[in-house]
């Protein structure tokens, strides 16, 4: 009987930046352990989103913090007899910083994404950058939406609005703070219910911006009117400075996403968006280009 391959997860980033020369150019690093070119990646750690390992992996091997953005892919390769390697690929805007030789990478090169292509060592990081070069990445941005956090139960408070976060969902919030900092969150946005404005309080106070009330974006709004719902979701999505982060409902969010998805031609996961999960939406100009679904920071398995 032939044993179960074990998996080793691990996470990175196709981190870019434009250049009045170059246009869009991305990084790539020089590792001295394996004398190779790739991109910035690494195992993830113990309970750690991949999300949140792209970008921690990114910032440690290249020296420079990003805005995330859209999902670029998962590859995977035999490691050693036994031992299967996945590893997960968001797109990374970059920030600030500056490269330090380290024991990991002793070089990184600013390239166009077809230079890039030619410098790195492995057809896997070749086909994430053909991912990556898919949409122009400068011409994209994000629509973040997340459903509020666990609360107390719908029979114990005769009156739905007003029902708070449990002991749970208050600490989800706060784990949402890091979770939702990824995306370089500038204006919150919650529909107008107790449970979802609290989800975004954490964030808010470390933003210290404060939270727009959308009554529009409630469950019940959109039952009652789902095209002033959905027309409001789209103003929402038109590009602005910064990223907003919208907390509602899933039975707000579920038809909502799915109407515009089929409208757009994007395939959404197949999955039901637990309290605390996270949808990146990511648009060209106002249409839809991708959702991409992320779990609770703490409560899922995020395995893709």
């Amino acid at each position: 009987m032939t044993p179960t391959p074990r998996t080793q997860w691990a996470a990175g980033g196709v981190l870019w930046r434009t250049s009045s020369r170059d246009g869009v150019e991305v990084a790539v690093v020089h590792r001295p352990r394996y004398d190779d070119w790739s991109l910035p990646k690494g195992k993830t750690h113990n309970g750690e989103l991949l999300i949140a390992t792209a970008a921690r992996e990114t910032v440690e091997e290249t020296g420079y913090d990003g805005r995330v953005g859209r999902h670029l892919g998962t590859v995977e390769y035999t490691l050693k007899p036994g031992v299967e390697k996945k590893v997960a690929y968001w797109s990374i805007a970059a920030g600030g910083g500056r490269f330090v030789a380290n024991h990991e990478t002793d070089d990184v090169q600013w390239l166009p994404v077809d230079g890039a292509a030619r410098t790195v060592s492995y057809d896997a990081d070749r086909a994430i950058l053909a991912a990556f070069s898919a949409y122009p990445a400068d011409e994209l941005h994000q629509l973040v939406v997340v459903r509020h956090a666990t609360a107390g139960r719908r029979s114990r408070s005769s009156k739905d609005h007003a029902r708070a976060l449990d002991d749970n969902g208050a600490e989800q919030a706060r784990a949402l703070v890091g979770l939702l900092g990824l995306f370089g969150p500038a204006h919150l946005h919650a529909a107008d219910r107790r449970r979802c404005v609290q989800t975004l309080e954490p964030l808010s106070r470390e933003l210290r911006s404060d939270i727009v009330i959308e009554p529009t974006l409630t469950e019940e709004a959109c039952a009652a009117d789902p095209d002033a719902s959905y027309a409001r979701l789209r103003e929402l999505a038109a590009p602005t400075a910064g990223v907003r982060v919208l907390c509602s409902q899933g039975k707000a969010i579920g038809p909502l996403l799915k109407r515009w998805a089929q409208e757009a031609g994007v395939t959404l996961p197949s999955t039901r968006t637990r309290k605390g999960a996270t949808w990146m939406l990511t648009l060209r100009g106002d249409t839809l280009v991708q959702a991409d679904y992320l779990p609770s920071p703490f409560g899922e398995q995020d395995r893709r």
